[in-house]
């Protein structure tokens, strides 16, 4: 158990961690960072966090610190807490990207005390209200460049997660960011895409919604997601986002080729192909 544990940005991510801690009895106390008052008192509110504190006296009072920041904040963020901590504190972070955060801390003396992590799992919602719980069971959590952190925290991160009902996978940085633009990061540009196209083209509103059904609903759920946390995403992850969008721009073009063409019997194998993943996604 630990003494006290930082949520540094106590909202979809972090707030579910915090509610996992608590309801699993793994922490004495969580503590809040949060950019703006307004969202430390809605988490006190809710319950996600015991006390609000500064970054720097919030990581002076814990034994492990937890950031759940859009990923252009996370760096600077990270360099100034990696600066604060000692040998007996841990730093796991959350991100969406892994790369260039792993990058900026390399050569960082502290850089064994931090474990790069990202659950696989999130909603188009934001703020402390996006909390929920048992959020993370039956999820993937991708560990990063495992061999750079101390084996002992590891173990500890590892067995957290593990409680958490998550299962574990290893990757570099490089290759996490490459497949997370294949499953997730492709999915939101398409459902933003989505969300524009029907925009432009459906000025009447009372007919999306009323003729919405649920295919549309659930592809174009994720348009609803916060762009202050996507486009830093896009942005960072940005070569493997171009090679995935250059594949789906392709795979759009041969539906649309089928149907300027009527070439239905090649339209049919191209969806039949797609049915395929019904062996890998149930």
């Amino acid at each position: 158990m630990f003494n006290a544990v930082t949520i540094v940005g106590v909202g979809l991510i972090g707030g579910s961690f915090s509610l996992a801690l608590k309801n699993l009895g793994l922490t004495k106390k969580v503590i809040g960072v949060s950019r703006t008052k307004s969202s430390s008192d809605k988490a006190l509110e809710l319950g996600l966090i015991d006390e609000a504190m500064s970054l720097e006296d919030a990581v002076r009072n814990s034994d492990l610190i937890y950031v759940a920041i859009p990923v252009d904040t996370t760096i600077p963020v990270m360099k100034q807490i990696m600066d604060l901590v000692t040998d007996k504190q841990i730093v796991v972070d959350a991100g969406s990207t892994k790369s260039v955060l792993c990058e900026s801390l390399a050569g960082h003396p502290m850089r064994h005390r931090f474990v790069a992590t990202h659950p696989m799992w999130g909603t188009e919602y934001s703020g402390p209200e996006a909390a929920v719980q048992d959020a993370f069971t039956g999820r993937t959590c991708v560990i990063c460049e495992k061999e750079k952190s101390d084996p002992v925290i590891v173990d500890i991160i590892e067995n957290v997660y593990r409680q958490l009902g998550m299962r574990l996978s290893y990757m570099d940085a490089n290759s996490h960011d490459m497949h997370a633009a294949y499953v997730s990061h492709i999915s939101h540009i398409t459902s933003f895409a989505l969300a524009n196209t029907v925009l432009e083209k459906e000025r009447e509103e009372d007919a999306i919604f009323e003729l919405a059904g649920g295919g549309f609903e659930s592809t174009v759920r994720l348009a609803k997601s916060n762009p202050a946390m996507w486009v830093p995403i896009f942005m960072q992850n940005k070569e493997h986002v171009l090679d995935v969008l250059n594949e789906h721009i392709s795979q759009l073009r041969k539906f649309k080729a089928c149907l300027e063409k009527e070439n239905f019997e090649y339209l049919q194998e191209l969806i039949e192909q797609a049915n395929k993943i019904r062996r890998i996604i149930k």
